[in-house]
Parts: C-alpha cells; sequence; structure tokens
C-alpha cells in the first residue's frame, strides 16, 4: 500500500482507508456482516479482483476480518472490526457533505440498499420529526431494514423486527419517497409498494428527509 508519508492524522488515516473503493467497502459492511458476492452486489463498478484486494488490505489494517457464517449461510463472510465501526461518524459527515454534490455524468441512479440507508441517515432532519415517534420495517428485494425513529434521532439496522408499519418495495421506490416528494398512497396505487400498518406514520417518516441532496 501507498503512504503518504505524512504525519498528520488525516494522512495517515488516508494511507489505511484511502484507496478507491475502501471506504465504499466500509460503507456496505456498516450494517452487519456480507458474503463477497453481496459485497460485490453493492458495488458492481467494482471488479471482483480489486475487491479482493481491498479485502485483503482492510483485513491487514485491522479494519474488518473474516469469519465463518453462521449455520443459516455457507462460507465465509466479512465484517467490521471496533476499527472499521469507529469510521461510522466520518462516512455520514462525508456523505452530508458529499449529498449536495451533483451526481457525475454516468452515475448510477440507483443506490445499493446500504448505501440507501446510509442516505437516509445523513439526510435526516431532526428538526422535521421532533414529535415523531415509531419502528418501520423496509423490506427490499434482496434486503430487509429497521427504522427507528424516536426523540429527533434515526437509527437503522439490517434485520426483521415488530413495527406499526411494514414497507415493502425497491430501492428506487424508497428513493422516490424520500427524496423526490412521492406519496405514499400514490406508490401504493400504482403497485410500486405495499404497506402493511400506520400509513400515517410512513407518510410522516418520508417528509423527514432533505429531498435537495439526494437525487
Amino acid at each position: 500500500m501507498r503512504s503518504y508519508q505524512d504525519l498528520c492524522g488525516i494522512a495517515r488515516a488516508l494511507d489505511v482507508v484511502g484507496e478507491r473503493w475502501a471506504l465504499l467497502v466500509v460503507r456496505e459492511l456498516l450494517f452487519g456482516p456480507k458474503r463477497f458476492a453481496d459485497l460485490h452486489r453493492g458495488l458492481p463498478g467494482m471488479s471482483p479482483n480489486v475487491l479482493t484486494q481491498r479485502l485483503r488490505q482492510l483485513e491487514q489494517s485491522g479494519i474488518l476480518t473474516r469469519r465463518r457464517a453462521l449455520q443459516s449461510a455457507t462460507g465465509l463472510v466479512y465484517e467490521l472490526t471496533d476499527r472499521g465501526r469507529a469510521l461510522e461518524p466520518a462516512l455520514l459527515a462525508l456523505g452530508r457533505w458529499g449529498s449536495s454534490l451533483a451526481p457525475g455524468p454516468g452515475s448510477a441512479t440507483v443506490l445499493s440498499p446500504d448505501a440507501l440507508m446510509v442516505a437516509l441517515r445523513t439526510t435526516f432532519e431532526p428538526a422535521l420529526a421532533a414529535d415523531l415517534q415509531g419502528i418501520v420495517q423496509v423490506r427490499l428485494p434482496a434486503d430487509a431494514f429497521v427504522l427507528t425513529v424516536r426523540g429527533g434521532l434515526l437509527d437503522v439496522v439490517r434485520g426483521e423486527a415488530a413495527a406499526g408499519a411494514v414497507l415493502t418495495c425497491s430501492v428506487r421506490t424508497v428513493q422516490d419517497l424520500a427524496f423526490d416528494g412521492h406519496a405514499v398512497e400514490a406508490a401504493v396505487r400504482t403497485g410500486e409498494a405495499v404497506v402493511d400498518g400506520d400509513r400515517v406514520l410512513l407518510e410522516h417518516l418520508f417528509r423527514a428527509f432533505d429531498d435537495h441532496r439526494v437525487r
């Protein structure tokens, strides 16, 4: 790995996570462990060889670790170490800073599921959700997340849980609801979404994002 050979803490951090794709690999692991194929699915512009290299480098740097999957799965999974999880505040701050920038030419129009959840966290506006409280289950075609909003804070975890509202749809539909001002009722009418439970909770939640940042 190349080094800036600079004493500054920023330079030393970039020595570890400054290689192309490295921070996006960390992004894909923020909400829990993944297999190689799942990581590659979330980073389709990254070749398998480069992904292998980044995973090896991040493991050597103590950012992530490999382990055998649980009995319900097969093969190896990659997950962040405590040192890797400590990058989350920096990633969220970087996401907030970058979300106001226009996408570059040829950029993808649909986020990965994990990038979507990061975008929800970085564009969530506490002032718009001061009186909002509840749990929303979001079921995507290949993943599921639990969104908990309470006290003006939004927490996101991967998995399933009892929720006041369950939203089943595509990533693109969530982007439309959160960032393009589409209405939940309209998405249900067109068949883009299926909702079980409290639709008012969903409508209020999706009005709590800064829709000028992500497209």
